[in-house]
Formats: structure tokens, C-alpha cells, sequence
């Protein structure tokens, strides 16, 4: 049998705690387990390195002599895998109309450290960041908490009316986001920014029609099913035959926010790169 890391890493576990108890516990290993791979180490190694005594566990002249050892190789590792880790390619994932600006400014700044940023568009960023298909999720909305999930807000968007060309809220004067509280309403319940909670005292009786995506959303308001709201960047990204986009006085700026998984810790690539997104957002 080869030496490998898992013995290095029970021996000195082992060390640390003082009890095979203890150290199985912080390896998430049984105790007859880490006993197998202590005694397993010794043979391969031909000689006792630990002995239980009447004061508990303690070190032989051999095992003195193997722990530094095997803690300077098992610091080595980790700062070569955190080193390799860290020029792994970071893969952000959004749903619809990625903010320019923002992006370009985190991707400028997050290469310039030596990074590799990738953008992967998903109908469900928090779906893809649950399911590590993605590292970073940049979202509109927030529709489900996870303990394994952080999300931080990093800034709002001014938004804008959407509605048909058919509709006579395309050329009506004078309009307000107030008098729109009773218009039926597109929601994109994935990854929208809209829904009836944007007006004051939301009406019970107020049709919604829903859908999962922006594609979706956008046909939906121009074939006149019910209005929507945008961030203003769809002015330009988005345009679209059927439908008008009117900037409101009084409509409500729309949030952005960032999540990663917390649980477990992100690597290290991931870590810088939120330390420059939150950073510039």
C-alpha cells in the first residue's frame, strides 16, 4: 500500500485532538476508521508512531520526528491546490440582460488579477448556482432562500414601462405608475423584476399571466396579454416591433443582487471575484 494523503491527514488530525474520538470527528470519519488508517500509516511507514498511555496518545521518537513532516506536506498541498484553484475559470450565470457596465468593470478588474471570467445565461440562475452549474448568480429577484445560498444586494435599476403597441396605454398622456394597478400583468416568475407587490395595497382581483423566461415575457407583452416593467437597459438591448417602452415618473427602481453557495466555502477563484463584483457594485 501507497502513503497518501488521507494517512497524512488522520495522523495529524490524531495529533491535534489528542483522541481518536476527537479526530474522527473533525475528518468526518468513524472512529474504527481512522484507527484502520493510523494503523494502516504504521505498517506502511514499519514502525509505531503513536502509543496509548495512561495520559493518553503519545508520540514515539519516529512519530516526532514524521509530524512536521507530514504538516509541511499537507500545507504544501493545499496552497498548491489553492493556488491552481484560483486560476480556475469563475462561471457567472444571469437570465436576461447582463448590466454592461457592471460586467465589463468587474470582468476588467477580475482578469487584471490574473482571473478567467465566463457568463452562462440560465433561465434560473439560482437553480443553476444550487446545482453547481454555475458559480455566481447575478439575479433581478430573490424568490426562494437556502441556507447553502448568500445573497447580496449590490444595487438597484431604473426601470421602464412595458406595454403592446396594440394597447392604448402606448400613447395615453400623463401616465403613471399608480394608475396601472389594475392592468392585467406579465410576470416572469423565474427571474422577473415585476410583480403586483411593486404597487401599494395590491389588488386580489388583478389578472396575472405568467411565464418563465425573458423571450417568454417579451412576446407576452406585445401580444397585449398584460404590461410589464423592465430595467431601462432594454431600451437598447431589447427592442422589440410590438412593443413600447414608456419611462414613468414615479415607477420604483428595481434591485440587483449577487449569491454564490456559502455552504460549502466557495473556492478561491470565486472568492476573489466576489471580493472585486461586490466590490464595483
Amino acid at each position: 500500500m501507497d502513503l497518501q494523503v488521507r494517512h497524512l491527514a488522520a495522523f495529524v488530525a490524531l495529533c491535534d485532538t489528542g483522541t481518536y474520538t476527537r479526530a474522527a470527528a473533525r475528518l468526518h470519519l468513524t472512529q474504527p476508521s481512522l484507527t484502520r488508517t493510523i494503523q494502516d500509516l504504521e505498517r506502511i511507514l514499519d514502525c509505531d508512531l503513536v502509543i496509548r498511555g495512561g495520559r493518553g496518545l503519545e508520540l514515539t521518537a519516529e512519530g516526532a520526528e514524521f509530524l512536521p513532516r507530514a504538516r509541511r506536506i499537507l500545507t504544501d498541498l493545499t496552497e498548491l491546490h489553492d493556488d491552481m484553484r484560483g486560476r480556475a475559470v469563475v462561471r457567472l450565470g444571469f437570465a436576461w440582460l447582463l448590466p454592461s457596465d457592471w460586467f465589463a468593470a468587474t470582468r476588467a478588474r477580475y482578469e487584471a488579477l490574473g482571473g478567467t471570467l465566463a457568463i452562462h445565461r440560465v433561465d434560473d440562475p439560482a437553480g443553476a448556482l444550487e446545482h453547481g452549474r454555475i458559480d455566481v448568480a447575478l439575479a433581478r429577484t430573490v424568490h426562494r432562500e437556502s441556507a447553502a445560498i448568500t445573497w447580496r444586494r449590490i444595487g438597484t435599476e431604473r426601470r421602464v414601462l412595458a406595454v403592446s403597441t396594440h394597447s392604448a396605454l402606448a400613447r395615453r398622456p400623463g401616465l403613471s405608475w399608480a394608475d396601472l394597478a389594475a392592468h392585467p400583468l406579465v410576470v416572469n416568475i423565474r427571474s422577473g423584476t415585476t410583480t403586483p407587490a411593486d404597487w401599494p395595497d395590491p389588488r386580489t382581483d388583478r389578472e396575472i399571466v405568467t411565464c418563465i423566461n425573458f423571450d417568454e415575457w417579451l412576446e407576452l407583452v406585445a401580444a397585449d396579454r398584460g404590461i410589464g416593467a423592465v430595467p431601462d437597459i432594454a431600451v437598447e438591448r431589447a427592442p422589440h416591433p410590438g412593443v413600447v417602452y414608456r419611462d414613468l415618473p414615479d415607477i420604483p427602481d428595481s434591485p440587483l443582487f449577487l449569491g454564490w453557495r456559502s455552504t460549502p466555502p466557495p473556492a478561491r477563484s470565486t472568492r476573489r471575484y466576489l471580493d472585486v463584483a461586490l466590490d464595483t457594485g
